[in-house]
């Protein structure tokens, strides 16, 4: 069997059998707790991220707590916003 597929721009979901088919399967999936997942792997720069900001979010809390470097946290007192700052 050889598949033929054809991409083409569409207004509106209204009318065309692919498209109507389409929509009601997607929204099928998005609305059933029945659907397993189908992936177990996330990429690398997913989790790279997702640790970056967790790890932010606790040094800052550890550094709102901090009584330490009252004189710094006046200079600096978002993490984020101090790593996001370019060095001369």
């Amino acid at each position: 069997m050889q598949w033929h597929i054809q991409f083409s721009c569409v207004k509106a979901h209204v009318g065309i059998l692919g498209n109507e088919t389409a929509d009601m399967l997607a929204k099928e999936a998005v609305t059933s707790t029945d659907t397993p997942e189908c992936y177990d792997k996330l990429p690398i720069s997913v989790v790279k991220s997702e640790l970056e900001v967790s790890s932010v979010k606790k040094w800052q809390a550890e550094w709102d707590q901090s009584k330490k470097g009252q004189i710094t946290k006046q200079y600096f007192p978002d993490i984020a916003a101090r790593l996001n700052m370019k060095l001369i």
